[in-house]
């Protein structure tokens, strides 16, 4: 794609100069999910530094010659470390380069954006934070799954799978969090299904509550697998299923039973249009 094709509306705009860094979410993979701002931005970068999870088409679309530097980190699998990629920005900004750091979902949100800024203005880099879809909530959205429903839940938590090592979250109260949450949304989690069960379980959620796992979410490979807590370690390798993917805990995942729009554009009929058995439309409050 030219740039030229990238053409904005009209508008006061803002200028990435020289010397700065803009991070910037790219959505969850969909391309048609960026923003605006991010748009803009690539248009105007000399240096683009990207993640494991930004698609190649949405890099296709920087101008002929914007140099692209890969700092992915993908668990079990060789990558760069977190300090040398945040000093990477702050040379490639002295350097005089418009800096473009480009981040799969939202960079504030289990992306280390926070390090990375918080880094850059310790060495005197100018930043700008442009957020971006979350996996976490667009990414279900597309499994038809609403991560808050008035009649399944009135709050949601956000968890990450995993520790700083890589290991299983030893910090997490599941018991506090099963308490507060209808519906629990788990980031990188595949690796540690098992732990979450059994956490989730001893912190007394139901065998039988409901389970998502959407793998490769909003892209055409997306794959969703509809389980039960008790079941999903041994349902998500029977599937095949491998990460990225998001593991959504609690009842909100029964309403893909009637929102699973991409079904439906393929001509199929909703599994069920009341599965929360409510027994009255849903315009009935």
């Amino acid at each position: 794609m030219t740039e030229s094709t990238l053409s904005l509306p009209s508008g006061d705009w803002p200028t990435l100069e020289p010397g700065w860094v803009w991070l910037c979410g790219a959505g969850p993979g969909d391309p048609g999910l960026l923003t605006l701002h991010a748009i803009n931005a690539l248009r105007q970068a000399d240096v683009i530094v990207y993640d494991a999870l930004v698609g190649q088409e949405i890099l296709s679309w920087a101008p002929e010659g914007t140099e692209l530097v890969y700092a992915g980190k993908r668990g079990g699998k060789p990558s760069a470390k977190q300090a040398d990629i945040s000093l990477q920005l702050v040379d490639l900004a002295r350097a005089g380069k418009r800096v473009l750091r480009l981040k799969g979902g939202d960079p504030f949100v289990f992306g280390r954006g926070g390090e990375e800024a918080q880094t850059l203005i310790q060495h005197g880099v100018p930043v700008r934070i442009v957020p971006g879809i979350s996996a976490g909530i667009g990414g279900l959205a597309y499994a038809g799954i609403p991560v808050t429903h008035r009649d399944v839940n009135q709050s949601v938590s956000f968890v990450t799978g995993h520790d700083q090592t890589g290991g299983p979250t030893g910090s997490l109260d599941w018991e506090a969090l099963s308490r507060a949450s209808g519906v629990l949304v788990i980031y990188m989690g595949m690796k540690h299904a098992p732990t979450i069960r059994d956490g989730l379980l001893k912190a007394g959620r139901p065998a039988d509550e409901p389970v998502a796992v959407v793998s490769q979410a909003t892209l055409p490979e997306q794959r969703v697998l509809e389980t039960t807590l008790d079941a999903m370690v041994e349902d998500i390798a029977n599937a095949g299923l491998e990460p990225p993917a998001i593991i959504c805990v609690g009842r909100a995942v029964l309403m893909r039973q009637v929102l699973d729009w991409q079904a439906l554009m393929r001509g199929e009929a909703p599994r069920n249009t009341d599965p929360l058995g409510r027994g009255k439309p849903a315009e009935q409050g």
